[in-house]
């Protein structure tokens, strides 16, 4: 009877962890995008119908192995938080899918604390780390149990998170080192079993393939979407970007604004020089207007000798000010022995307009009011 038992049990687990593969797939196979990618994965980590650990989370090194930088986390900060979200699931009947659909609400909205907690963690790629750096290399999941933390107890990762027993694995991307994904049960401080590392350690072969997907999809999108002569985003990345800015400058109310910015009398020079000098010029002023960029903002080549600039967080004031010092930046350099200006048009939201079309039309608007007065002039719609 006893044995009968146990093996319905073995059974019905097993039934289970097929059904978070297959849902786990499924979403998966769904997007391309490396945050949706992460989302699904930390999900299936921690709920209920997943390996239910209270927290997950990743961190990715940077492209330049210069840090390694919390990208997502999944779970409550306390107590407290963890009741009201597991009672609001409950209430809700919310799968694994549902869970997952709801990224697209957080994107929109408010990111929930400990996310926004694992995004300001950054460590740099170095020795000196400690635990976080040294995990980075070990190949397969890490079993730490509390009473291995007593020599780390004043470790950065450790420190940070209040860690005691969790399981970490290395996230290995075309024979390098990418990041880590770590679980723990920080609030139920339920003991992690070999089961659940064993699972752990499939669903992270399932991240490694899905990312590394991911980030050849964002280097062929990159291609597609850069300016090759200028090295800038173009047109369609701009259109692409805005669309994305926008709506979280709607959903958090915060300003943004946008720069259409023109090369003055440049036909004439590429006419009278020809299209190498021509091209000379336009790859100076793309470098002028980058170097006075901050690193929020998006700079691209809408077209021709005319570029577009998209600032976060960015009211009407503060964006005239950059347009006036991108003005003097060009017209104090000579180029290709001759001197050039630029004229800027600047629209900001929400004043002068709610919708991308609208917002463009405006700082276009505000760019032909600069070239009709005279050129090399900034000018606010």
């Amino acid at each position: 009877m006893e044995d009968t038992k146990k093996l319905k049990e073995e059974v019905e687990k097993f039934r289970s962890q097929l059904y978070i593969f297959y849902e786990l797939t499924k979403a998966l196979r769904s997007t391309l995008r490396l945050d949706e990618i992460v989302y699904i994965i930390l999900t299936g980590l921690t709920a209920h119908q997943g390996l239910a650990f209270n927290r997950a989370m990743l961190f990715l090194a940077d492209k330049k192995n210069e840090h390694i930088k919390g990208f997502m986390g999944i779970g409550p900060m306390d107590a407290q938080e963890a009741n009201m979200v597991w009672e609001s699931i409950e209430e809700q009947k919310m799968d694994l899918y549902g869970l997952i659909q709801a990224y697209h609400r957080i994107k929109e909205g408010k990111k929930p604390r400990f996310m926004e907690f694992i995004q300001r963690l950054s460590f740099s790629f170095s020795p000196q780390e400690g635990f976080i750096y040294k995990a980075l290399f070990e190949k397969g999941p890490l079993h730490v149990k509390e009473n291995k933390l007593h020599d780390l107890r004043n470790d950065p990762l450790i420190h940070h998170l209040k860690l005691r027993e969790f399981l970490i694995s290395s996230l290995w991307i075309k024979g390098n080192p990418k990041g880590a994904i770590l679980v723990d049960n920080y609030i139920t401080k339920k003991p992690i079993t070999d089961d659940d590392s064993r699972i752990f350690n499939m669903f992270v072969e399932q991240a490694q393939g899905a990312i590394e997907n991911s980030q050849v999809f964002e280097d062929t999108l990159i291609k597609s979407h850069t300016d090759p002569l200028t090295d800038l985003w173009n047109h369609g990345y701009f259109q692409y970007q805005l669309d994305e800015v926008l709506v979280g400058a709607k959903s958090r109310n915060e300003p943004l604004s946008i720069m259409m910015i023109d090369l003055d009398n440049f036909k004439n020079f590429n006419d009278t020089y020809g299209h190498i000098e021509g091209d000379k010029v336009l790859k100076r002023v793309s470098a002028i207007l980058r170097e006075n960029c901050r690193r929020l903002d998006l700079l691209c080549r809408y077209g021709g000798e005319e570029f577009s600039l998209i600032l976060p967080l960015t009211n009407k004031e503060d964006a005239y000010h950059l347009g006036e010092r991108m003005r003097q930046s060009v017209a104090e350099e000579e180029i290709a022995r001759h001197r050039f200006t630029v004229s800027i048009g600047i629209a900001t939201f929400p004043q002068n307009a709610q919708e991308k079309e609208h917002l463009i039309k405006k700082a276009d608007d505000a760019l032909y009011q600069a070239k009709r007065e005279g050129k090399n002039r900034v000018v606010l719609a």
